[in-house]
């Protein structure tokens, strides 16, 4: 089992980028009053027939030829649901999906949110060919990473210029620790 949230994410966002995604969204969402973490995964990507939506929480059920078994969504989904909080997947063939995870924030079985600015660092970096939108929100302040604006203003300049990529993870560090004050969760 993965042991941060924000590694289920990035898993599941890789499978967006598998699936031709050329828009992946998402939105990970701290309400401490409402008890609740809700982390939600969509992308445009060639989406699932609804045969594949009730098999990919079987963990023996993958698409991949590389291996036999797909842990990632099974153990996303059982990370969700053993907080008491609820998981789900809504797909549509060329169309894209969505997965949401929502987690009781105060369960002694929830795993930590992990390092998320990492997370979608990599995501933007490595995979240029894909547009991010990336919502952070803890109780009432937010913010929002969009990397269809940083390709505007930077042109034809790669995000794995050293310097882009130093910015891009130091404008996600410095977001998040102004919406949430350095918050550990």
């Amino acid at each position: 089992m993965m042991t941060e949230i924000s590694l289920n994410i990035l898993d599941v966002a890789e499978n967006s980028t598998k699936a031709r995604a050329s828009l992946v969204t998402i939105s990970v969402e701290a309400d401490f009053p409402a008890d609740r973490l809700t982390v939600i995964i969509e992308d445009n990507g060639c989406g699932m027939t609804p045969e594949q939506v009730e098999q990919v929480t079987d963990p023996f059920f993958t698409s991949r030829t590389t291996r036999k078994v797909g842990l990632g969504v099974p153990f996303f989904k059982y990370a969700a649901e053993s907080t008491g909080g609820t998981f789900s997947i809504t797909s549509q063939k060329d169309v894209g999906t969505t997965v949401t995870a929502v987690f009781v924030l105060s369960h002694i079985d929830r795993m930590p949110l992990g390092d998320i600015n990492t997370t979608i660092h990599t995501l933007v970096v490595y995979h240029p060919e894909t547009d991010f939108v990336y919502h952070y929100r803890y109780n009432d302040k937010s913010f929002t990473m969009d990397t269809r604006e940083f390709k505007e203003i930077l042109g034809d300049i790669p995000f794995d210029t050293p310097e882009i990529s130093a910015y891009i993870m130091e404008f996600l560090n410095e977001n998040k620790l102004e919406t949430d004050g350095g918050a550990v969760y």
